[in-house]
């Protein structure tokens, strides 16, 4: 038989334990299809003496998780320990450096330092894979990278965080505030003690700008990416969305234009009719539209045990086989450097909520503004209080460049009529 690939596995948590527990489950399957077996032979974790559920009778354990890329008997470390930079990071360096294949679920550490791995792994020659840094078990990296590889992509937008997914659509579901949604997600595991990694949009926008990379064949800018969260969505724009004929949900897209690569993560009303205001619960969906292939739908569990150790093992079962490219698809002497697009140069719909004193003149006030900043009205609904006390005041807006409606907030920002602050967000266009 041919000889196994030997693996390290770097972190116990949820997904680790997810991969110890697949590999077990399906080891005559993945064999079959690796035309190898896949065997873990040595894991590193903090807690040497917790109980996690699953034998680890026969692995050796590692005290210094650096050490995983020293030993011999180490084909491919495995990295699920997370963080941008710190173990992370010093791990993949070293593994890659000892010229031993890479696997990893950590899209900020990719999305941070992706091109300075990915330029080392193709100087030693070495597979680094990361299908579980997106999306979860959804595998839009490979079909991004090799489905979609003869096409010219024009955008790649979806839902990528699911935490955030569940909070709006139990909001949806069940008229709440964000706040009582978020402390049952909280209570029920899907929302961290600290949930601003995710509810803040910085989760999604590291997925995004890995997206970008591979859709549009340029190099990782995360820092380019326009990021607002969900902090500021009520229960009042849910029900104004429906009634408009939309869903809200947060969206992470990107795409190209003579004006340079839009990149940004916001709440956007959904249309009702696309594929994505059905997305509901913690489910993911990237969609990718290409010139020859059309619209393309990716969907399922983003996150955790099952979905997430499925990609990583998917992996591990091509670098078995011997199949692995670039990690962005190209070599990266070939990624372009994208210019990024003006903010504000990005033309669509809008829909804008105020919150506003109930007295003579402040319609007029309000649409002066919207008139000599250029932004056309489409559709204005006045009903109920405002989230701060004052009169709901809802509108959207004809596609136009979004610095005419920076340009009439601008305007409207002294305006003592207006309560708090308004919120914004765009319309997706199909």
């Amino acid at each position: 038989m041919t000889a196994p690939l030997r693996i390290g596995l770097a972190g116990l948590g949820t997904v680790g334990l997810g991969v110890v527990k697949l590999l077990h489950a399906n080891q005559a399957l993945i064999t079959r299809r690796a035309g190898r077996p896949i065997e873990i032979v040595a894991v590193s974790a903090r807690d040497r003496s917790r109980d996690r559920g699953v034998s680890l009778a026969g692995l050796q354990w590692v005290e210094d998780t650096s050490a995983l890329a020293q030993r011999p008997d180490v084909d491919v470390v495995v990295e699920l320990v997370g963080g941008a930079d710190g173990v992370a990071l010093d791990l993949a360096q070293s593994t890659i450096n000892q010229g031993k294949a890479f696997v990893t679920a950590n899209k900020a550490m990719i999305a941070h330092h992706g091109i300075a791995l990915a330029r080392a792994a193709e100087a030693k020659g070495v597979a680094l894979k990361y299908e579980a840094a997106v999306a979860g078990g959804i595998p839009v990296i490979k079909g991004l990278r090799d489905g979609a590889a003869a096409n010219e992509v024009s955008r790649v937008y979806g839902i990528l965080n699911g935490t955030c997914n569940y909070i709006l659509t139990t909001m949806e579901a069940e008229a709440r505030s964000f706040a009582a949604v978020l402390a049952d997600a909280q209570a029920l595991g899907y929302a961290e003690a600290d949930p601003s990694f995710d509810i803040d949009g910085v989760d999604a926008a590291h997925k995004l700008s890995i997206l970008a990379s591979l859709a549009f064949g340029t190099e990782l800018d995360f820092a380019s990416v326009d990021i607002a969260g969900i902090r500021s969505i009520t229960a009042a724009d849910i029900v104004q969305a429906r009634a408009l004929g939309f869903k809200v949900r947060l969206v992470g897209l990107a795409e190209t234009s003579p004006a340079g690569l839009y990149q940004a993560v916001k709440p956007t009303l959904v249309p009702l009719d696309h594929p994505l205001a059905y997305v509901a619960g913690a489910m993911n969906a990237v969609v990718v539209e290409g010139n020859f292939v059309g619209r393309l739908l990716f969907e399922g569990r983003g996150a955790g045990e099952g979905p997430t150790a499925s990609a990583v093992v998917a992996d591990l079962i091509d670098i078995a086989r011997g199949e692995f490219g670039a990690a962005f698809a190209m070599p990266v002497g070939q990624l372009a450097r994208a210019q990024k697009a003006p903010l504000g140069a990005r033309f669509g719909q809008t829909y804008v909520r105020f919150s506003v004193r109930d007295r003579p003149g402040v319609l007029a006030e309000i649409t002066a503004a919207m008139r000599d900043a250029t932004v056309s009205i489409e559709s204005m609904i006045q009903s109920g209080e405002g989230p701060d006390g004052g009169v709901l005041l809802v509108m959207t807006t004809h596609a136009g460049p979004e610095h005419a409606m920076s340009e009439a907030l601008s305007k409207l920002s002294s305006l003592d009529s207006l309560l708090g602050k308004p919120m914004v967000m765009p319309i997706l266009t199909v």
